[in-house]
């Protein structure tokens, strides 16, 4: 189990997990829509059972969608009843929106960046540092990729590209997950794998058949792929284990 610990002058908490030898490096972990949720936590848990030090910051606590918050949103979305799936739609365009403004963007790269700054400098560590994030997460794996050249490899699982990114700033290479029924997102990947190719970036998108949004979520069984959360876990120790640990 992990602790929390706290970025006072950004005004950010997160979730660390420490492995229990000496750190093969270190794994940003960034959350879904849903907040700190304990399925993110359990990632970390994961990465930090495969020899890194793992942190997840808690991005969306700072605008008040906290775990509990996106725990009874995602109750409400994903209930049997339609009544129930209805009332959440009001409730998750208010708890995002302040998300999906541009202030938002500007605070939090800045206090990603802060995390990095506080991995790279960690006992065993050594600079050697990668980041992981699911959708709203995929989006800001990316985002910080553009924006700090420490990061050593990133995996953003159906996540957009952010608008304010650009392609030519990432350094590192990049491995990215798609499920071919997710469309919305999807859709626009083979214009961002001809803008990383024009940007000289490393980097691969891998669409996986029959499934959509959201297929490596275990706590969301309408979504969850078993089999194709296990080929992409893989693939992404794998990735790290090439361009992150010692």
């Amino acid at each position: 189990m992990g602790t929390m610990i706290d970025f006072p002058e950004h005004d950010l908490t997160a979730y660390r997990a420490d492995p229990s030898g000496q750190p093969r490096g270190a794994v940003v972990v960034i959350q879904e829509i849903w907040g700190l949720a304990d399925h993110i936590k359990d990632v970390a848990d994961r990465i930090a059972a495969e020899g890194y030090v793992a942190v997840a910051p808690d991005l969306l606590g700072h605008v008040g969608l906290t775990p509990e918050v996106g725990a009874r949103i995602f109750e409400l979305m994903f209930s049997a009843s339609e009544e129930d799936r209805l009332a959440a739609q009001p409730q998750m365009r208010a708890a995002t929106t302040p998300a999906r403004q541009p202030e938002f963007a500007a605070w939090a790269v800045p206090a990603l960046r802060a995390v990095v700054d506080a991995l790279v400098q960690g006992e065993g560590v050594d600079g050697r540092v990668g980041v992981v994030g699911f959708c709203f997460g995929g989006t800001y794996a990316y985002a910080l990729a553009a924006a700090d050249p420490r990061v050593r490899a990133a995996v953003p699982f159906y996540g957009t590209f952010p608008e304010n990114a650009d392609p030519a700033t990432i350094t590192c290479p990049v491995l990215a997950f798609y499920g071919e029924e997710d469309h919305g997102i999807t859709d626009g990947v083979p214009e961002l794998e001809s803008r990383m190719e024009q940007a000289g970036v490393d980097f691969t998108a891998r669409v996986y058949h029959g499934v959509g949004h959201a297929f490596f979520n275990d706590t969301s069984p309408s979504k969850y792929n078993a089999e194709v959360a296990a080929d992409a876990w893989e693939r992404t120790l794998a990735f790290f284990g090439e361009h992150v640990a010692r």
